[in-house]
């Protein structure tokens, strides 16, 4: 009879310390050592001893160089996939990436080596997504394909990873932000009753379902910059009670809408009534009421408070309808949610910063680290001249519709003859309209009499003379940025054509 046998599980151990001398330990389990490695993989974050993510960094940018190879093939300056394909790609899949437990490594993107890996990956996806040449430097790619350099993108999503747990942002002045309940508040899954949301589209479908001793109709708002919430409570064909609810402007009208459908479902509980029907507009906010794994604190008091009618043999019933159908009661709440929110003056009900109100500050705070690398940085000169603010391209990029004869312009890295001439594919950087003069970007959309007329009829449509000062109104601008981008590509393409 053949026996098998198993090789005993290989363990190791990795010692993690500040200290620059010390021992290494001797350790035995069971009669077997156990030996010391110098790195170790936790769920997919590489942790090395010395605590640098150096090789974690190196992983992560070796998946998205192979990403890269991949894409290569089939993007080109001049054919293959379009921009916004490649921006789909780097960002649900490129980002995800190297984004993965960033909150855990986030100070390791300080390092200027760590750094200039990610800025290397990321450099080549920036470039294909806004059809540039491989010249192009950094700063030109990320303000062109309109996407944040991935450092601070690490440093952001540590940030919020950080303000979803409850860590005050320093913005908000000691405000506490609104929190996911613990786990440990969900009751049992044995105990956990499937609460039913039913529809309502129309006056036919709620007449026949309105057959309850109390009918609670609540709505949220959020009008010139103001929240407010509130409740209509009916008996019979009566309105017997109204409640305002008031929020703070920073709050949303989702926050609005679940505070009214936890306050309904808290009248519920403490009448004495024992049917009650809670209507409500917002989906969004009875969807998350409704599921069992919905951790916002406001839809975990909700579902507690159905749950504890129950054990009352009080009956709780959710309903959708449809917003302005003509219900008696739903356009009643919604006129008090908009006087709460115009006309309240107390205390808020409820003032839990919102996660997406801390987020737009730590996007604001990236930008601006942004923007200054961007306007310090030695590179980029091109790109300057009509973009002198990332943030105001960040803003702008996506409008433009970029084409490779537009981002030659902007970048100055095209078929110009100065250009050309950096690379000893022509002679000499000359213009054709005066050998004395180089041929660039800034000498030809704003002073070479070859295209005169076509500046001319740019300065008439716009009343905007082509001049330094204006270019970064002429691409900005709603009104004047199509007849401009005409202007641009015009030209490029001309030149092209003249100096292959």
């Amino acid at each position: 009879m053949n026996k098998l046998k198993f090789a005993p599980h290989k363990t190791s151990a990795m010692l993690v310390t500040r200290k620059l001398r010390h021992d290494t330990p001797h350790l035995t389990m069971g009669g077997i050592d156990i030996g010391m490695s110098k790195q170790m993989k936790l769920l997919g974050l590489t942790i090395d001893e010395n605590l640098t993510f150096n090789t974690h960094v190196a992983n992560v940018c070796s998946k998205a160089v192979g990403i890269y190879k991949q894409l290569s093939r089939a993007a080109r300056v001049s054919w293959g996939l379009h921009p916004e394909v490649i921006r789909s790609i780097y960002t649900a899949v490129v980002e995800p990436i190297v984004l993965y437990a960033a909150s855990a490594w986030a100070p390791a993107s300080n390092k200027l080596g760590v750094r200039s890996k990610l800025n290397s990956v990321q450099r080549s996806f920036a470039q294909k997504m806004c059809r540039a040449y491989r010249t192009v430097s950094l700063n030109s790619a990320l303000v062109l394909a309109g996407i944040l350099p991935l450092d601070l993108r690490i440093q952001e999503a540590a940030s919020l990873y950080e303000a979803r747990r409850g860590v005050c942002h320093p913005a908000l002045a000691g405000g506490e932000i609104e929190r996911v309940a613990s786990a440990l508040q969900m009751p049992h899954p044995a105990e956990r009753g499937a609460i039913e949301l039913r529809h309502l589209v129309d006056e036919e479908q709620y007449r026949a379902n309105c057959d309850f001793d109390v009918r609670i109709f609540t709505d949220g708002s959020k009008i010139e910059g103001k929240v407010g919430a509130a409740l209509s409570i009916w008996t019979g064909a009566t309105e017997t009670k109204t409640r305002k609810l008031a929020l703070p402007s920073y709050c949303t009208v989702y926050q609005a809408e679940l505070l009214a459908l936890c306050e309904a479902t808290r009248e519920a509980l403490k009448r004495r009534e024992t049917s009650c029907a809670i209507y409500s507009d917002s989906m969004a906010a009875l969807l998350t009421v409704v599921n069992p794994e919905a951790l916002h604190p406001l839809a975990v008091e909700s579902r507690d408070a159905i749950y504890r009618s129950s054990i009352q043999n009080k009956s709780v019933s959710l309903f959708w309808i449809k917003a302005h159908a003509g219900l008696e009661g739903n356009e009643r709440a919604d006129s008090l949610a908009k006087e709460a929110a115009l006309k309240s003056k107390r205390k808020p009900d409820y003032d839990m910063y919102p996660v997406s109100f801390v987020k737009r500050f730590i996007r604001m705070d990236t930008l601006d680290e942004w923007n200054r690398r961007y306007s310090t940085g030695h590179t980029a000169s091109t790109t300057k001249l009509f973009f002198p603010s990332a943030v105001e391209a960040y803003r702008t990029v996506r409008k433009l519709s970029i084409t490779k004869e537009l981002t030659q312009a902007l970048t100055g890295h095209g078929g110009f003859s100065e250009y050309l001439t950096r690379f000893k594919c022509k002679d000499n950087p000359a213009c054709a309209c005066d050998p004395s003069v180089a041929e660039n970007v800034s000498h030809l959309l704003l002073d070479c009499p070859i295209h005169g007329q076509d500046r001319f009829y740019v300065e008439q449509h716009t009343g905007l003379k082509m001049e330094a000062g204006n270019l970064e109104i002429l691409i900005s601008s709603k009104k004047y940025r199509d007849i401009f981008a005409n202007y641009v590509i015009k030209i490029v393409r001309h030149v092209n054509n003249r100096n292959s």
